[in-house]
């Protein structure tokens, strides 16, 4: 038995971090059935296709059942309530206003149903002077400071590559819902649930924000680099770049006699860490002079093999082809609809006793209507 079967949970999610969720709680066991207009999440539109079928949104709605309802039909919207009230969690990431104007809100089902767990994501939270306004991913990553410190120290603004915010949202989402079914089972009692993508990306910068707190001043942009640790970045080398982190003392003199240059532990411009960081440009300087005479793959060798934590950059090809990957068996074949077979990557948790496997493929749009249906109408006689 997986940590959540038993769990019922209605999502109303669209794109990301809703969807990614739901996708969480489905690994975990959890009967997630997806409620999708007569057109569908709109990611199902997303590049790439494979035999029609959109890649990205197979990545972020395995383990799930979907049921079309057209909201705007009074039938099915009562079907939508009926379901929601003999479910145990209700997910959703509309705008505030949207599902409460519907009837669908968590003060009218609870009334209702106490013991529900209604989970919502929203751009700025249910309350407030914002709680109006929508938001994506990157209005999130700018508007909470994370665009500010993404980037070189002298470029253009920049987000970071993965979509972050939608994607936090969803695992603090995930993480309270499982939370609360505890709750449910030791008191009885439900709740709603607000997941702000703007806290949620203040709350992941902690260490940005009490640097802010601690210090008065906003914390800059360092490309690569770390504002109290070095050398701890990308450095360039013969054929490229590579990443190291000497994080510690012990982990510097490490790197100092694999470059050759013992010397170093005793400048007084690198006695500490702290030294280090504030000195981290001419370090850097002087530590590429030594590492553009060998290419990346040497010199990661020769970290490896002193203990020092040292990376290639990859791209998503080589990351996935790693060793690691492999030995966790992370990348598991699935069925689209259709029957074009294409990959994914499945949960990486692993639990003693557990297998968090893929026990149902992405679904057709509205490939379950009728069994969802024939359930609810068997669960309401």
């Amino acid at each position: 038995m997986l940590p959540l079967a038993g769990i019922k949970v209605v999502e109303f999610c669209q794109i990301a971090a809703g969807p990614f969720a739901g996708m969480l709680l489905a690994d975990m066991g959890a009967d997630v059935i997806k409620i999708e207009s007569p057109d569908g999440d709109g990611m199902r539109s997303w590049p790439p296709l494979s035999g029609g079928y959109s890649e990205n949104f197979a990545s972020l709605n395995r383990n799930k059942r979907s049921v079309v309802l057209d909201l705007k039909n009074e039938h099915d919207l009562a079907r939508a309530r009926e379901l929601c009230l003999q479910s145990d969690v209700v997910l959703e990431n509309f705008r505030p206003s949207v599902l409460p104007r519907l009837g669908l809100g968590y003060a009218e089902l609870s009334k209702l149903a106490p013991k529900l767990i209604y989970c919502s994501i929203s751009a700025y939270g249910q309350q407030g002077p914002r709680a109006r306004e929508g938001g994506f991913d990157v209005t999130l990553q700018a508007v909470a400071g994370v665009m500010s410190v993404t980037g070189e120290s002298d470029g253009a603004p920049v987000k970071c590559g993965v979509p972050v915010a939608d994607f936090a949202a969803g695992l603090y989402a995930a993480y309270s819902v499982a939370a609360m079914v505890r709750r449910v089972e030791k008191e009885g009692i439900g709740g709603h649930i607000d997941v702000p993508m703007l806290g949620v990306m203040l709350g992941i910068a902690a260490l940005q924000v009490s640097e802010y707190f601690g210090s008065g001043k906003d914390p800059k942009k360092l490309g690569s680099a770390h504002p109290r640790n070095a050398p701890y970045q990308a450095f360039r080398c013969s054929d490229g770049h590579f990443v190291l982190a000497a994080g510690n003392n012990d982990l510097f003199r490490r790197t100092c006699e694999v470059v050759g240059k013992p010397d170093l532990v005793n400048d007084p411009r690198f006695l500490t860490s702290l030294l280090r960081a504030q000195n981290q440009e001419e370090l850097r300087e002087i530590l590429e002079i030594e590492f553009m005479k060998q290419p990346a793959e040497r010199w990661l060798a020769m970290m490896r093999d002193c203990g020092v934590p040292c990376a290639p950059i990859n791209t998503y090809s080589q990351a996935l082809a790693d060793e690691q990957v492999a030995h966790y068996g992370w990348v598991q074949p699935i069925d689209l609809p259709g029957g074009h077979q294409t990959s994914t990557f499945k949960s990486p948790i692993q639990i003693s006793g557990l297998q968090f496997d893929i026990y149902r493929q992405p679904p057709a749009l509205g490939e379950h209507t009728r069994e969802v249906m024939t359930e609810l109408s068997a669960g309401g006689a």
